[in-house]
């Protein structure tokens, strides 16, 4: 009997698993900020995963997911996760502090951590330290339908300041 399919079928089956209940452990959730794209107004938003205690959840600190122009919310697919908008690493530098780095923003880590009473996500914005808010990508469809992003645009405020920054990021060709 060939066991190579099933134990596929298992391994496939236990990760699903484990990416599901990381998130039934999120008793609330604290809004980070959102990926806006020119492809359409489907946004990605990031929260901070939030246990009872009020604390964020160590397996899974940040969770992203789609919120349609309805109000619909929708879990991002695996693809989307592991190349897209999902959270490429993160690594616990704290108490109630991440780091995280995105799969959409490999050159940039951001680090969530409670602010006052509310949870921040902070990454550099044009070299300052900032709150970030939202980002912004623009594509532009390429053949069989795949998007070459032309910029992204970061928005935020300074954690010094409180001022509006915004940096664009013109990916290298």
């Amino acid at each position: 009997m060939n066991t190579k399919p099933l134990a596929i079928l298992l391994v496939i089956l236990l990760v699903f698993l484990s990416w599901v209940s990381g998130w039934a452990l999120c008793n609330k959730r604290a809004p980070l900020f959102r990926i806006e794209r020119s492809k359409n107004k489907n946004i990605v938003q990031y929260d901070a995963c939030l246990l009872q205690n009020n604390h964020i959840a160590e397996s899974n600190p940040v969770h992203a997911y789609w919120v349609l122009p309805n109000g619909q919310k929708e879990e991002l697919s695996l693809v989307e996760s592991k190349q897209a908008y999902g959270i490429e690493s993160k690594e616990k530098l704290g108490e109630n502090k991440f780091r995280i780095v995105l799969a959409a923003l490999k050159g940039r880590e951001i680090i969530v951590e409670k602010i006052k009473s509310n949870y921040k996500a902070l990454v550099k914005i044009n070299g300052e330290s900032s709150i970030l808010e939202r980002v912004y990508v623009q594509s532009e469809e390429q053949a069989l339908g795949l998007p070459k992003v032309q910029h992204v645009d970061l928005f935020g405020r300074s954690v010094k300041t409180n001022k509006p920054v915004k940096e664009r990021i013109t990916p290298k060709s």
